[in-house]
């Protein structure tokens, strides 16, 4: 179970009590979806052990994992955490497409996944399952062969930023809130384009020690320190659980 710390002290909460009714998209601006990124990190802040995020968060966090997707119709991801994860369909099962749907969503939501180079494996489980809707973002100019899912593509520039790809998915997708789940380099450059509108981080009791294993955000220097507002504070397993909204400029 939860416990509330702020902005009051609630206790005996479930993952479902903390991600019920956020309605995003009612918070998106006029161009683009809503942004909320989603990340777990130990104390001295990596994301990865061994190369994998799920030694870094514990049974709490994958709770509220799951129900944090019933909030925004789609969950982005960069294509290496896509690979390395094994990305699956962006809804477990019925009983939360049956919650999406009470949320307004569509039931089956929308996997998007940026890859300049268009390196994804057609047998990744999300591309593979004909049930799954995804849109790629992406430099490459050809289309993947093989896979089973509903796959239509977004093509960028080489750089690939990320603001025009964001307007097309809200003016041609329908997009009005994204759960982005990492990794650490499509984190960088959605808060370099000043994208990121809130932050879910869970903060793990865990000591990783392993300096080449990634923080939060790699690759792009931001152009300035990013304030944020703090929502709420969560803790569960000992892991504590900040909601954050970025401070408007």
């Amino acid at each position: 179970m939860f416990q509330r710390l702020l902005p009051d002290r609630v206790s005996d909460l479930g993952a479902s009590d903390l991600a019920s009714g956020l309605r995003l998209g009612d918070l998106a601006p006029p161009d683009r979806p809503w942004i909320a990124l989603n990340m777990a990190a130990t104390a001295d802040g990596r994301v990865a052990i061994g190369g994998r995020s799920s030694p870094v968060a514990g049974s709490a966090d994958r709770e509220l994992f799951h129900e944090l997707r019933t909030q925004a119709d789609a969950v982005m991801a960069g294509a290496r955490t896509a690979r390395v994860e094994r990305y699956r369909r962006v809804v477990k099962n019925e009983s939360f497409a049956a919650k999406r749907e009470r949320e307004g969503l569509d039931p089956r939501g929308l996997a998007v996944l940026v890859s300049g180079s268009l390196d994804l494996p057609a047998d990744l489980p999300v591309l593979a399952d004909p049930d799954s809707r995804v849109v790629i973002v992406t430099a490459a100019q050809a289309g993947l062969d093989g896979v089973v899912a509903d796959v239509s593509y977004i093509r960028q520039p080489p750089d690939l930023a990320l603001t025009a790809a964001m307007r097309s998915l809200r003016s041609d997708h329908g997009v009005r809130s994204i759960l982005c789940e990492g990794g650490p380099h499509l984190n960088s450059a959605l808060f370099h384009e000043g994208l990121v509108d809130e932050l879910f981080l869970c903060v793990s009791p865990r000591i990783a020690g392993e300096p080449s294993e990634p923080a939060s955000l790699e690759g792009l220097a931001l152009p300035a320190p990013v304030d944020l507002s703090l929502v709420s504070l969560h803790e569960a397993e000992e892991h504590l659980f900040f909601r954050y909204r970025v401070a408007s400029g």
